[in-house]
């Protein structure tokens, strides 16, 4: 298997994949091996909504080392339709745009790529649904 076709197929990179305690209900993302709220190791798959709304954001203008090209872009922390929360990039929106409560979906976006030739890696972003 080719090292970008590994790449794109990790679950939790390129589709919204996490856990949920069989023991508490508790959502894990990104995956662990046990439950941070109980403790059970009894771990089920589970597919998170693709939808849901902008809790609160930050305007990031000075970016860290190799995301300086992105400079400035915009993290936001959303609630999706099941209540669980993430923090994400917000894309195709211009940071004065981007308001609280906005309702968002997630797609799939190029992250970084490594030179010229090399492989361009790609991630879960969420972008506005108006």
């Amino acid at each position: 298997m080719s090292v970008p076709r590994y790449w794109r197929e990790i679950p939790e990179r390129s589709r919204l994949e996490a856990s949920k305690c069989a023991t508490c209900g508790n959502v894990i993302y990104p995956n662990r091996a046990r439950c941070a709220k109980c403790g059970s190791d009894s771990i089920e798959p589970y597919r998170l909504p693709e939808r849901g709304k902008l809790l609160t954001f930050t305007v990031v203008r000075n970016p860290p080392r190799g995301f300086e090209k992105m400079a400035p872009f915009v993290l936001g922390i959303i609630e999706l339709e099941d209540g669980s929360r993430l923090m994400t990039q917000i894309t195709d929106v211009m940071p004065g745009e981007v308001t609280i409560g906005m309702p968002l979906e997630a797609v799939l976006r190029k992250v970084s790529e490594d030179g010229d030739s090399g492989i361009i890696e790609y991630a879960i972003k969420f972008r506005p649904t108006f």
